[in-house]
């Protein structure tokens, strides 16, 4: 049943995916992260211990921050674009919204599950999550399937997909919401946090490997963003 909320624009949810243009468009890469964000915040509930939130909440909060980026970076300039005559409310809401939630990861990256506030401050980040869910998939993305043909639908989508895959993973309160300043941000972030995740995943928290971790990250991230930069000036010389 379409929701005359949003002016007879049937949402993306109520579609199948061929209606959304098939796997590889925006509208379905889309609404398959947020059933995927969904069942992560679900899995909250049924959490055993306060170690198994905090799992449970780190992994919402990466693949979050990725959809955002992704979103950003691709989905609200493509919308900007090709309906440039609407009023841009709608992605500057969500906008503010993706800050709100960037803001509440970060304090719960340094908070401990099983203190009294965390649980509170999990449930306002999820909630907003999906309050931009409902937003994008009921107004945002039927608009620019109304505007656009399938084929830019799967390259937007496809754009989208590389972005997802090569975002920052981790909160940065001071990265800008719009081009070309997060795109510009999020290059040496994305690389600084896959280096943080490589440490977290390896090196046990508490341990002397552990505490010499900064100085080898600091020096590895450095490394790879010369070898990007050099790598990115050879390609410029190309004809």
């Amino acid at each position: 049943m379409t929701n005359p909320r949003h002016n007879g624009l049937r949402s993306v949810a109520e579609q199948s995916e061929e209606e959304r243009g098939g796997p590889g468009s925006i509208l379905s890469r889309q609404s398959r992260d947020h059933a995927e964000l969904d069942e992560l915040m679900r899995s909250y509930d049924a959490a055993g211990s306060p170690a198994e939130r905090g799992r449970i909440v780190a992994q919402v909060g990466e693949r979050a921050l990725r959809h955002a980026f992704a979103e950003e970076t691709v989905l609200f300039p493509a919308y900007r674009k090709f309906l440039a005559g609407d009023d841009d409310e709608l992605t500057r809401h969500i906008e503010g919204d993706h800050q709100t939630v960037n803001d509440a990861l970060e304090q719960l990256q340094r908070a401990d599950p099983s203190s009294a506030d965390y649980d509170a401050t999990v449930r306002h980040a999820f909630e907003v999550i999906r309050h931009d869910a409902h937003d994008e998939e009921d107004d945002l993305l039927p608009r620019l399937q109304q505007a656009v043909g399938v084929e830019q639908l799967r390259a937007i989508g496809a754009a989208w997909e590389v972005q997802r895959r090569t975002s920052p993973t981790r909160p940065h309160p001071r990265v800008p919401r719009e081009p070309p300043g997060n795109v510009l941000a999020g290059i040496p972030l994305a690389v600084s946090d896959r280096v943080k995740d490589a440490v977290d995943h390896a090196l046990p928290v508490g341990t002397g490997r552990r505490r010499a971790a900064p100085a080898v990250l600091a020096a590895t991230a450095a490394a790879v963003l010369l070898v990007r930069r050099r790598g990115r000036g050879r390609g410029a010389g190309m004809g």
